[in-house]
């Protein structure tokens, strides 16, 4: 993927998480498959029971890329929220978005720590505009980085081809995740 791309990526999970944040929830976790650096689409985990469910929901994320043969991922995910919902401690920076660009090769991860305005500001900053979040510095990238169990999984399994006896096994796998409670947004180039 080139640098625009990345950071059009980015750009777009800061300011979903700022308008979540602003709603009262992050957003869930969300991958995003690329096939030779395009851009698949962004898939968000179904909702999920605490505890296993919950672990095995984000991993499932995986089964959209590997259906489209990605060759590049990019996994989207809070701090916080990915500990809780999966009964985890909390590891690294919170709250923090994270997101890893991994590569049948290996991964990087980045972080984007923030701060959120106190709920009790309200929904709007002093001078009547929507409150936003506060970016911090942003540590370093870490190739191979620590990551949380289901996000190494969904990782991994991105790239082990799936085995469906199936004419279209992208478009029966995004059927599939949808009538599981995934949402799923493809790019026009890849709709079913």
């Amino acid at each position: 993927m080139d640098a625009r791309t990345w950071d059009a990526l980015v750009g777009s999970m800061k300011g979903t998480y700022a308008k979540g944040v602003r709603e009262g929830a992050v957003p869930r976790p969300v991958i995003m498959p690329l096939v030779r650096g395009e851009l698949v689409g962004l898939i968000w985990v179904r909702p999920t029971a605490p505890g296993a469910d919950a672990l095995t929901g984000i991993a499932a994320l995986s089964n959209i890329a590997a259906a489209a043969q990605a060759d590049e991922v990019v996994l989207a995910w809070e701090t916080q929220e990915v500990a809780s919902a999966c009964e985890l401690p909390v590891v690294g920076p919170s709250p923090c978005l994270n997101m890893v660009r991994a590569t049948p090769e290996g991964h990087v991860l980045h972080r984007f720590p923030y701060s959120a305005p106190p709920l009790s500001a309200g929904p709007e900053g002093p001078d009547g505009s929507a409150a936003d979040l506060d970016w911090d510095e942003v540590p370093a990238p870490q190739p191979g980085g620590d990551l949380p169990p289901p996000v190494g999984a969904a990782v991994e399994y991105a790239f082990t081809p799936l085995e469906l006896d199936h004419p279209n096994p992208f478009g029966v796998t995004v059927v599939l995740m949808e009538e599981d409670g995934y949402t799923v947004r493809l790019t026009d180039s890849f709709e079913r």
